[in-house]
């Protein structure tokens, strides 16, 4: 009796195991992205721009943020928007707020496989330089705007996630193509 168990246990197993079953490979979750529309921001800060009707704009919450800082919050993406805002005084202005925006890109050489700048001129007239990061970077997508005498904005994106960037490559593209819109619309107040 034992044995006939034993043989009907195997038999039984054998049976059940003719599939061999593996684990589904990693995937990435989809990523269903809206069209690219766009709203005026505000009025009261000392300039004017276009942003992604897919964000909210907030009040920067970094303890050093001025009044004119903003983050455009992508909620749906976890991504964030960093606007920070300076008034130019003099020359000396100019020079050390253009030194930190490139020392803050630069310092992202560490894990950054490249990084490519250009300098443009807006519609607006204004000049603007762009700083785009490949690699694990925590920012991808940096910019400056300025007339080089009294305004200058930049801004970072920046994810509030600890995924790897290209996994988050559909939603970088997606938010640049924003951040260039809203950098060729900014106007500064006179």
């Amino acid at each position: 009796m034992k044995r006939i168990l034993a043989f009907l246990i195997i038999g039984v197993a054998l049976y059940s195991c003719e599939k061999i079953w593996l684990p589904k490979p990693p995937g990435y979750n989809r990523i269903d992205l809206p069209p690219h529309e766009f709203q005026s921001l505000e009025s009261g800060y000392p300039y004017q721009l276009e942003y992604s009707k897919h964000s909210t704009v907030e009040a920067d919450s970094f303890n050093l943020a001025e009044k004119n800082w903003i983050n455009l919050n992508y909620k749906g993406f976890g991504a964030k928007v960093h606007l920070t805002y300076k008034t130019i005084r003099d020359k000396n202005d100019f020079k050390t707020l253009s030194n930190d925006a490139f020392k803050l890109t630069a310092k992202h050489q560490i894990k950054a496989y490249g990084i490519e700048e250009g300098v443009l001129v807006t519609p607006n007239g204004y000049s603007a330089v762009v700083a785009e990061l490949t690699g694990e970077v925590p920012t991808q997508f940096q910019f400056f705007v300025t007339d080089s005498t009294s305004h200058f904005l930049r801004g970072a994106l920046y994810f509030e996630t600890a995924m790897k960037n290209d996994s988050l490559a559909p939603v970088i593209e997606y938010i640049k193509i924003d951040m260039t819109h809203l950098m060729n619309s900014v106007k500064f107040d006179q």
